[in-house]
């Protein structure tokens, strides 16, 4: 197997996936943002992103924190260190398989 092809089968396939890579990246950007901003900056459905987030929550890479904002409920989310240290390896070994 050539060294691109074995780079590509070696990516994390958590943050791979489109939409929890638009999420990571998104995350990546900020020190930290709310639930609704992601809804807008991503263009999925609450439900659909719920999902991707649990998964990324799951694999330690984001952190959520409910709260509030007054009396309205907030979900804040972030990435977790973890989190950051794996994007910066997928990048890495994206421009590598690239």
């Amino acid at each position: 197997m050539n060294e691109q092809v074995r780079a590509i089968s070696e990516l994390d396939r958590v943050i791979h996936e489109p939409g929890r890579l638009m999420i990571v990246a998104l995350l990546w950007a900020v020190k930290e943002c709310d639930f609704l901003y992601l809804v807008t900056a991503t263009e999925m459905n609450k439900g659909n992103l719920s999902s991707h987030l649990a998964r990324l929550e799951e694999a330690g890479y984001v952190g959520v924190e409910k709260t509030y904002r007054g009396k309205v409920p907030m979900t804040v989310l972030r990435l977790t260190p973890a989190g950051r240290a794996a994007f910066d390896k997928y990048r890495k070994a994206l421009k590598a398989a690239l």
